[in-house]
């Protein structure tokens, strides 16, 4: 009767990570999986930077501290066994302004708290790690990373013995007391006993189609990079204080494990779900984002920091002066365009961007709500709580 005991929806390194854990939690579980593209990892798990993250940023007892700290070390020894290129570099944060260093000084308490090794830097300090960046104090976080989650994807799709059907965009869902059906758009109908959402930037329209009323909307914000042109400017990864009113990082460097460093991303409203520029517009879905009570919160709210971020988007010059903060030398000749990525942020009615991993559970269904950054990082211990609670419906 069923074509497989799990079905995930969306082949991104959460979803695979689920099946993952799914076949190891409780060998002979028959997992499907379903990914609309015609490749493994095209969207977040592809786009992102390649930071094995620390987990320095993250509330302590949060999911995402507590996922994040023990992701990192599970993430080097998972591509340490499996010959994925990583290495662990560590990373400075760099205060340029005194407003910044309560704000660091912080982040060396949070650090500790998580259980993460910390060291502080005074300018001096900070040359030696990074001789052509500036500022007047840092942190030293030494268990950051880097690898290829890209790679990290397709051994997880191999090692879990998933099924993975491409093309499955997911049209329909019909769920019934014993169990759940889901059709694709090519007609396709895939029989589970349980549903699995890992659909990232569509996965509040899957909680929708089965029926169940998520409470937030995925507003995607865009992500765009620059490249060195000359990569020895700078030796590994260096990130400017976060601002705590606003989920994202800022503008940092970082050296991946191609040898490359990339610089950003900013964080602009993406006009599509999948809109990984300014001519990608999808009607519908932007229109589904501006219905949304959330979004004009957003806007009210943080309209300042956003006009600077559009600033950075449409000119080079702009986005130039924001990476001068902590790498003086650099001019706009330096800079290349890279390719940009789209983050899935959920968002309540309220405005609140949910700063934690968001999971919701209905009858025989578990819902990702809301995974982004670290949650590349943070993939094996994610794919495992929520293969326990996928496991508890079958």
């Amino acid at each position: 009767m069923f074509d497989c005991d799990v079905l995930v929806i969306g082949g991104g390194i959460v979803g695979l990570s689920t099946a993952y854990a799914l076949t190891r939690t409780a060998p002979g579980t028959r997992v499907t999986v379903l990914e609309k593209e015609h490749a493994l990892a095209r969207h977040q798990t592809g786009r992102n930077s390649g930071v094995i993250h620390s987990g320095i940023y993250y509330r302590p007892g949060s999911l995402k501290a507590r996922f994040a700290v023990q992701g990192a070390a599970e993430m080097v020894k998972f591509c340490a066994e499996w010959g994925i290129p990583y290495e662990v570099t560590g990373k400075l944060i760099v205060a340029t302004t005194r407003e910044e260093l309560p704000r660091l000084h912080a982040l060396v308490q949070r650090g500790r708290e998580n259980g993460i090794p910390v060291r502080e830097l005074g300018p001096a300090q900070i040359s030696e790690y990074e001789p052509r960046v500036r500022g007047l104090a840092a942190i030293h976080v030494g268990t950051t990373g880097i690898c290829d989650y890209g790679a990290v994807a397709e051994r997880l799709a191999e090692s879990s013995g998933a099924r993975i059907l491409y093309g499955a965009e997911v049209t329909a869902v019909d769920r019934r007391p014993f169990g759940v059906a889901v059709r694709t758009a090519d007609g396709r109908v895939v029989r589970a006993k349980v549903l699995v959402n890992c659909a990232g930037l569509h996965c509040d329209r899957i909680a929708r189609l089965a029926g169940d009323d998520p409470g937030m909307r995925i507003v995607p914000f865009r992500g765009e990079y620059y490249e060195l042109a000359d990569p020895s400017l700078v030796r590994g990864l260096v990130y400017p204080v976060p601002d705590p009113a606003f989920p994202f990082l800022g503008v940092h460097l970082t050296r991946g494990i191609d040898g490359g460093v990339h610089i950003g991303p900013n964080a602009v409203p993406a006009l599509a779900k999948e809109g990984y520029g300014w001519s990608v517009v999808r009607p519908r879905e932007l229109g589904a984002t501006l219905a949304w009570p959330g979004s004009w919160a957003i806007a009210r709210e943080h309209w300042r920091y956003g006009a600077g971020e559009l600033h950075r988007s449409l000119s080079k010059r702009a986005f130039t002066e924001a990476v001068r903060r902590l790498l003086p030398i650099v001019e706009e000749s330096d800079l290349r365009r890279a390719a940009p990525g789209v983050r899935a942020q959920a968002v309540l009615r309220d405005g609140t961007l949910v700063d934690d991993f968001l999971f919701r559970e209905a009858p025989r269904t578990v819902h990702v709500l809301n995974a982004p950054s670290p949650a590349a990082t943070a993939s094996l211990p994610i794919g495992r709580e929520i293969a326990t609670r996928a496991l508890a419906h079958v």
